[in-house]
């Protein structure tokens, strides 16, 4: 049926030589959309249960509430933005989502939709209340994400066919989906595309414990015969992240199948986490070159973060991006107005001594809300002798 004033209103399973023209801009983006869930021989780490899934408690919560409420009402489940620190578990929550919805899942990521095109083709091949995954959905570009917005709004797409007066608008009805969007940089959203999300969730850093059962279960599936304080150790040193005690753990493994049968102890972790140059708590070779190289170099700070990248041979984003955030979060660093500077835990760390040093914005060796009083006074004397002073020359002139 073709209306003129709003185009022509399709289904998405009609057969339309134009559209599929249209749509094929892309056979990339087709042939990912035809592909199911990757198969593969090595056993898969990820877990496809919420039970299985470690730590986020509340996250998990949260999305088997939606997902049983979306089951009994038989709708697609709200449209879910996941965002934090890289390897915290983002794809395998949303895989866990289309297996507790009973669904079909799809996977891709913001760089491979490059047009309008892609999206549609991928779009218009999910089947009623399908999950879409799109991760690093921030660098998805603006026109894709302005197709995207009718989409998750109204499960239907505008496309137009042709150039100049022949050309067409087309309506293309989509089936009800659920798209999952994941993100490690949320500041560089839109609001727009945001707020078309109906549940928007934080992952952050895990425990040691909550990690310490990873590596357990991660041991397990590999068959890895490992004693518990071997995982403990692995925990403590992953640096709150399960993406990287479960390469640890794959690493460790190679090490005790070539120096010690194969089986993972305390003795054998701290051999090998010594030879990866991983220390106790998780700090890499470059870490401890990025302490001490503000200790040593710069009297502990403050010195600026384009200093620090030319000085240890890294470019400014991969010190921001990859290096730092672990620094600061853990206490070694301190961001002030002037600079990095290395705090008292690490020097401490670095095997140095801090010499009762004070951070340049003062932290908590001195209270800054006592310098205002001071000041407060200080200003209210001299307001008085101003107006004793003022009143003095009224009474002269009189």
């Amino acid at each position: 049926m073709v209306d003129e004033g709003q185009g022509k209103k399709v289904l998405a399973s009609e057969d339309s030589g134009e559209v599929e023209r249209w749509l094929g801009l892309s056979a990339l983006a087709r042939d990912r959309a035809e592909e199911e869930v990757e198969t593969t021989n090595l056993p898969s780490l990820r877990p496809s249960k919420f039970d299985e899934y470690v730590g986020q408690e509340a996250i998990k919560e949260n999305l088997l509430i939606g997902c049983r409420a979306a089951g009994r009402r038989k709708e697609a489940l709200d449209h879910v933005l996941l965002h934090g620190p890289p390897g915290l578990g983002k794809t395998s929550l949303a895989r866990i989502v289309a297996h507790e919805l009973g669904v079909g899942f799809r996977s891709t990521s913001g760089p491979v939709i490059e047009r309008p095109g892609d999206l549609a083709a991928i779009l218009t091949s999910l089947e009623a209340h399908d999950v879409l995954f799109i991760d690093e959905i921030h660098r998805l570009p603006r026109v894709v994400e302005e197709v995207l917005y009718p989409a998750m709004e109204d499960f239907s797409i505008d496309i137009l066919i042709g150039h100049g007066p022949a050309a067409k608008a087309v309506r293309l009805d989509l089936k009800p989906f659920t798209l999952v969007g994941a993100t490690t940089r949320t500041g560089l959203l839109t609001s727009p595309l945001r707020d078309r999300f109906g549940m928007v969730m934080r992952l952050g850093y895990y425990s040691p414990v909550e990690l310490t059962r990873i590596a357990k279960r991660s041991a397990q599936i590999m068959g890895i015969e490992m004693h518990d304080a071997a995982a403990e150790e692995l925990g403590r040193r992953s640096r709150g992240t399960p993406r990287i005690v479960n390469r640890l753990l794959k690493r460790v493994r190679d090490f005790a199948q070539e120096r010690a049968q194969g089986i993972v102890t305390i003795e054998v972790a701290y051999q090998a986490l010594t030879l990866l140059d991983i220390d106790s708590v998780g700090l890499e070779k470059m870490d401890r070159a990025i302490l001490e190289l503000i200790i040593d170099r710069f009297d502990g700070g403050p010195v600026g973060v384009d200093t620090i990248a030319a000085a240890i041979g890294e470019d400014r984003d991969t010190l921001e991006d990859v290096y730092e955030p672990y620094l600061v979060q853990e206490g070694f660093i301190a961001r002030t107005r002037r600079g990095r500077e290395v705090t008292e835990m690490g020097y401490n760390h670095c095997g140095r001594s801090w010499h009762g040093r004070q951070l340049s914005n003062g932290g908590a060796h001195q209270s800054s809300a006592q310098m205002p009083l001071v000041l407060s006074a200080e200003s209210s004397e001299q307001g008085k002798a101003s107006q004793e002073d003022l009143v003095r020359d009224d009474r002269g002139v009189k």
